[in-house]
């Protein structure tokens, strides 16, 4: 060893350890700078958010980050409008383009990775005490900036002027008691942060001065200007944005947690939602659409079999979830398949007149000795027989027919009678080709031929069918094409009990097994007891057979939520006295506090008695809106229909003024079984309509 080598080695080692030192110090001072600001822009945002206090908001400041020890979360705010987790970003030369956030020439997407995550963990946190998924929203404020509003992924990036104006604008999805369940789920979820951030050099503590009171000056924010806090003319009119915003119906944002949970519940193939009216089975499947469109790429299709009832449902999910409401698609079956065959232009030409028509031509042909016109049913029972059951089902052969169930008919037919129906289904189908026209099957059965050739190019990532008992074995083997048996593809959501057409399939013959992926609602939110027990006389010991295949029965019991007023029903000898007392009805309901016209509706059998009561009501002073032109937009005016086109709607006041004396109580059916058929659906039809009143009923017996 060389005199002065330790001397040299140690002077190296210190000098080392200075420059260690040194490099600790710039990276501390770094962070503090950062912490600095970051202190500084959170402060400004909670600042800006501040006034939502005062309309039922609750501002949850730095709080820890669920899972984590010392990551905390910037600002959850709990209110009125949601949940919305709030993260502060001091970034320069902030770009948003094609769903990705760049920093100058840095794409900062994945930074933004977390907080959606976090937003999606929290969801499933608060799904456990019935927040709606797609209540919770990751939000980013851009410090210093205004005028921005995007969206990266499931996040909302903001300006810091636009935050508080953003987040009132969703009104009121949430009553106060419902806000106070989910604050207390929060405050539990989101932990105050008590742990210092940990200090990663070894140094000695410094001696720290009293810190200088914040200035704007001191920050290096974009755009970071004195004025950059809201006016109070901004706040009023912010806040004043949210308090009028359209209230949004408690039930849609705020569920129990058993249908909130079904909301998210994944199957491993096609399921099906089921249960009794009031349940809430179409609010499940609005949500679970949504939560579809947010969770999969693709388009998520809605259908059901009232061609009305897509319009509203779009509607509803624009009020409930406007951040996906353009990747949901909603349409009628039969629109959906008429859209397909104008796309791959294959010819069709639907005319219900000349269809009736070539009908009617071809029946008068059926000679008086045939074992149709000798039975007991009409010309309409055969008529849906070839309409519902053959064509339904898109039967090709005589062979097939011959050996089918006939699920949903009660008559029975014998072997000469099902013979005399193929030919009067062949005469009637060559009447159509000779007019050179199709009738609404027709146009199943070729979009379902259309989709074994050629399957679409972009698929649908899922299909809900609500109301799916009333379509036909043709219409769910069509769905069931689009998406077959994916995990989630197909959501079937329905209600044997409330099928109110002829006929009926099971899921076995459209090649659909479930294999235990069924779920049953059995609390009825929607209803009182007084108008369900009421009601369900309508269907008390009927038995159905479900697309399941099982036989059912309508006595089966309900957990009900509710009580109220017991059902009125008032006889008439004539319909003028009717009129009269509907009218009367109407306006003494509309007294009530709070009721207003768009909360009433008047349900007919017929679309004459619909007409009827529309023209009474007008002539009285009332504005009505008929459901046939009703789209779902918010309208004070009495809703008037025929109850087919109600299905899948609810009313706080229900009037049902063409209600005959042996359509109710305790009447026993008819002997024969194709009149027994109908008897039992208009059964089944009324139970439908009584079951859309949330509040009162009201029937005139005539």
């Amino acid at each position: 060893m060389t005199a002065g080598h330790s001397a040299g080695a140690e002077s190296r080692r210190q000098l080392a350890l200075a420059d260690a030192h040194h490099r600790a110090a710039a990276e501390a001072r770094a962070a503090a700078k950062r912490f600095g600001i970051a202190e500084e822009t959170e402060r400004r945002t909670a600042a800006v958010l501040a006034p939502l206090s005062g309309v039922g908001y609750h501002l949850l400041a730095d709080r820890r980050w669920p899972g984590s020890q010392r990551a905390q979360v910037d600002l959850v705010v709990v209110g009125p409008g949601g949940v919305f987790i709030v993260d502060t970003k001091a970034w320069a030369d902030v770009a948003i383009t094609g769903d990705r956030i760049f920093r100058g020439q840095e794409d900062a997407t994945d930074s933004l990775a977390a907080l959606e995550g976090l937003g999606a963990l929290t969801e499933e946190e608060l799904v456990e005490v019935g927040l709606a998924p797609g209540e919770v929203r990751p939000v980013v404020v851009l410090a210093g900036r205004q005028g921005i509003d995007e969206r990266v992924g499931r996040v909302r990036v903001v300006g810091e002027k636009d935050v508080l104006r953003h987040i009132a604008a969703h009104g009121n999805r949430l009553t106060p008691a419902q806000v106070d369940v989910v604050l207390g789920r929060a405050l539990t979820f989101f932990p105050q942060l008590n742990a210092p951030a940990p200090v990663t050099a070894v140094v000695e503590e410094p001696i720290l001065s009293p810190p200088a009171p914040p200035t704007v000056a001191t920050l290096t924010t974009p755009q970071a200007t004195q004025d950059a806090l809201l006016s109070d003319d901004e706040v009023q009119s912010a806040l004043l944005e949210g308090i009028l915003a359209s209230p949004i119906e408690d039930w849609m944002s705020f569920l129990h947690p058993n249908q909130a949970k079904l909301v998210r519940r994944s199957f491993n193939g096609p399921c099906r939602v089921r249960g009794a009216a009031g349940t809430g089975k179409t609010v499940v499947g609005l949500h679970r659409a949504a939560y579809l469109a947010r969770s999969r790429p693709g388009k998520v299709l809605v259908t059901t079999f009232v061609k009305t009832l897509p319009a509203v449902m779009q509607q509803l999910l624009l009020r409930l979830a406007p951040d996906v409401a353009d990747r949901v698609e909603f349409c009628g079956v039969h629109g959906f398949a008429k859209n397909l065959l104008v796309s791959r232009g294959v010819h069709h030409r639907i005319n219900p007149k000349q269809a009736d028509e070539a009908f009617d031509e071809v029946w008068t042909r059926v000679p008086d000795a045939s074992p149709l016109k000798t039975s007991t049913a009409e010309a309409a029972y055969w008529r849906e027989e070839i309409d519902y059951v053959l064509k339904g089902r898109g039967i090709s052969r005589w062979e097939t027919y011959a050996e089918l169930d006939r699920t949903g008919r009660r008559r029975r037919m014998s072997v000469d009678q099902r013979r005399a129906v193929w030919e009067l289904y062949s005469a009637y189908n060559a009447e159509l080709r000779r007019r050179r026209i199709h009738d609404f099957a027709d146009v199943i059965l070729l979009a379902e031929a259309e989709l074994q050739r050629q399957p679409l190019e972009q698929p649908y990532s899922a299909v809900i069918v609500d109301e799916a008992q009333d379509l036909s074995c043709a219409m769910i083997r069509m769905l069931h094409a689009l998406v077959g048996d994916a995990p989630d593809g197909l959501t079937l959501i329905g209600d044997g009990q409330q099928s109110i057409y002829p006929g009926g399939y099971t899921l076995g013959e459209a090649g659909i097994s479930l294999a235990g992926r069924g779920v049953v609602m059995d609390v009825n939110y929607r209803n009182t007891a007084q108008i369900l027990d009421f009601a369900s006389r309508m269907v008390a010991g009927d038995e159905f057979a479900d697309i399941e295949g099982a036989v059912a029965r309508g006595d089966a019991p309900h957990v009900i939520a509710r009580e109220g007023p017991e059902p009125v029903v008032e006889t008439f000898r004539s319909r003028e006295d009717r009129d009269q007392r509907m009218v009367e009805r109407a306006r003494a309901v509309l007294r009530e506090v709070g009721t207003k016209q768009g909360d009433l509706g008047v349900l007919c059998v017929t679309r004459r008695g619909a007409f009827r009561a529309a023209k009474e009501l007008r002539r009285a002073g009332a504005t009505v809106v008929m459901l046939e032109e009703y789209t779902g937009a918010p309208v004070d005016a009495i809703k008037v229909g025929t109850i087919k086109r109600a299905k899948g709607l609810e009313f706080k006041q229900v009037l049902l003024p063409d209600v005959q004396a042996h359509q109710l109580g305790e009447a026993q059916p008819p002997a024969d079984g194709a009149e027994r058929e109908r008897w039992e659906r208009l059964r089944r039809e009324l139970y439908v309509a009584m079951t859309r009143a949330r509040d009162g009923l009201w029937v005139g017996v005539i």
